[in-house]
């Protein structure tokens, strides 16, 4: 499955803020209510900070997005040289999970990856 939107920078911190806007750009075009546009936001920076925890100095952080209806999907990745997925009684994993929905992670020989979505309140109201 291809990505709707990918953005590629530098695995730095000083580039969170970039995906985390653009999280939101998309979140706002697709409806979502600013509560939900938010979480979103929140989401993927905390996604960001932890695939950067382990990321390799010079490699890449990628965000790719997939749009559905009232759902955004995002898998947040970084090159890595030793990855270990998070540590799912973290403080920081505790924070994802309340902010996003299916939130799952995976550590390959050189990339470490967060996956999770976030749905629009207004996509489950009854119309």
């Amino acid at each position: 499955m291809h990505p709707d939107a990918e953005v590629r920078l530098p695995a730095e911190t000083a580039y969170v803020a970039v995906l985390r806007m653009a999280a939101a750009g998309i979140a706002a075009r697709l409806d979502f209510t600013l509560d939900d546009v938010e979480d979103l936001r929140m989401a993927v920076g905390e996604a960001c900070a932890m695939v950067l925890a382990d990321a390799d100095p010079g490699g890449s952080l990628t965000a790719r997005f997939f749009l559905g209806d009232g759902r955004v999907e995002v898998q947040v990745s970084a090159d890595a040289k030793d990855p270990a997925a998070p540590d799912p009684d973290s403080f920081a994993w505790q924070v994802l999970t309340t902010t996003a929905e299916d939130v799952s992670a995976a550590a390959t020989a050189d990339r470490i990856s967060i996956t999770l979505a976030v749905s629009s309140a207004t996509s489950s109201a009854p119309a």
